[in-house]
């Protein structure tokens, strides 16, 4: 058994993968950098002569020797093995006839619970998307209540705002409903320590990311710092020894692994592990769409200290797109799937550019005096 071919194709702000295999098999990923898919993609045709000829099988093997092969680390050359490690498990689970998660080491839940994704700004909107939410089946929802002109607000305004849109939300779906809420680092430390106090009342399930990765203890020190309100960190770190360092120095909390970016599954299921040794708990990252969703489920599945998956509106929009779920959600649940491998069709025959963020890098937020705001 030896890998005969490796595609990598970029499709607008998408990058996937699929892994051939001489005897016909092909397995299917998804990296999570969008930001530089085009970069992601040049580290995959980077790997190709040393997967060529090599036997799939040998997934950790192949992880250690792609992630090692230079000297360089960053998000983009996580997300290529990321991309390339989720093909291989594929591949392994098509062999074997058996879903990804029975290779992890077997189910431990019968569904995965889902929190929504909501778009709006502004109490009112939020508010109402939170309603259809709920009445959808959704028991969990996650939403970004910073006022759209953050960056320019006095310290007690920027406080009032937000802690009046997070009211909003929590008086409209009441006591029986998670919130999750999305800071998308655009707060200073200084900030962080008058905005998530306010917020504690509402009993949120966490408070996510609210400055920026550029420190890790600094991350673990705003965590520490918190005021007794739940935090949740790492959807933007790349590593074991990153969320090792998050948490043995911010404590027990939320760790955030996108399997897109974090090193795939095998990585990913080791973070969960650290996670687990630390009485944290995982809520995987995920808003690129159906593929990366049931690679995300098959671990989910897998591991005792998962609370609840991120879901996109994309994940039901595109699920006729080109890459093809085998199981639909199911109010606020998604079905752990049965299929051979991740459960997923990717078809690239013909696919047009994908749009899965919405946001152009140079659309970042400016302050009043012209300087850059911190941005998502």
């Amino acid at each position: 058994m030896e890998i005969a071919a490796v595609d990598s194709v970029v499709l607008g702000d998408a990058h996937f993968v699929q892994v051939h295999t001489a005897d016909g098999l092909t397995g299917v990923g998804q990296s999570a950098c969008w930001g530089y898919p085009a970069a992601v993609h040049a580290v995959v045709e980077a790997f190709r002569p040393y997967l060529l000829g090599a036997d799939p099988r040998r997934i950790e093997h192949h992880w250690h020797h792609l992630y090692r092969m230079g000297p360089f680390r960053g998000s983009v050359l996580t997300a290529a093995v990321s991309a390339i490690d989720i093909a291989l498990w594929d591949v392994l689970g098509k062999r074997l006839g058996v879903p990804v998660w029975q290779l992890l080491g077997g189910q431990v839940r019968d569904r995965i619970r889902l929190h929504l994704l909501l778009g709006g700004t502004g109490a009112d909107d939020l508010a109402a998307q939170a309603a259809a939410a709920v009445a959808d089946g959704f028991t969990a929802v996650k939403f970004d209540p910073l006022p759209a002109d953050y960056a320019n607000l006095s310290v007690a305004r920027l406080v009032a705002q937000t802690e009046a849109t997070t009211a909003a939300v929590r008086d409209t779906v009441g006591p029986d409903v998670d919130l999750l809420i999305e800071l998308h680092r655009k707060l200073t430390p200084l900030q962080a320590e008058s905005v998530v106090p306010a917020l504690a009342r509402h009993l949120p399930l966490l408070v996510e990311d609210p400055i920026q990765i550029d420190s890790v203890s600094s991350q673990a020190d705003v965590a520490r710092r918190a005021a007794g309100v739940p935090m949740a960190n790492g959807e933007r770190l790349h590593t074991i020894w990153e969320f090792k360092e998050l948490l043995a120095q911010g404590g027990a909390q939320y760790v955030r692994p996108d399997v897109g970016l974090a090193g795939g599954l095998s990585h990913a299921r080791k973070i969960a592990a650290l996670a687990e040794a630390h009485h944290a708990a995982v809520v995987t990252h995920n808003c690129l769409g159906p593929l990366l969703t049931m690679a995300s489920v098959h671990l989910d599945a897998a591991i005792p200290n998962f609370v609840v998956q991120e879901y996109s509106p994309l994940d039901d929009t595109l699920a006729t797109g080109p890459a093809r779920p085998a199981v639909r959600r199911d109010g606020g649940y998604l079905p752990v799937p049965d299929q051979p491998g991740l459960g997923v069709t990717l078809d690239l025959t013909d696919a047009a550019p994908l749009d899965l963020t919405g946001r152009p890098l140079t659309r970042i937020p400016r302050r009043a005096d012209g300087s850059v705001a911190y941005a998502v």
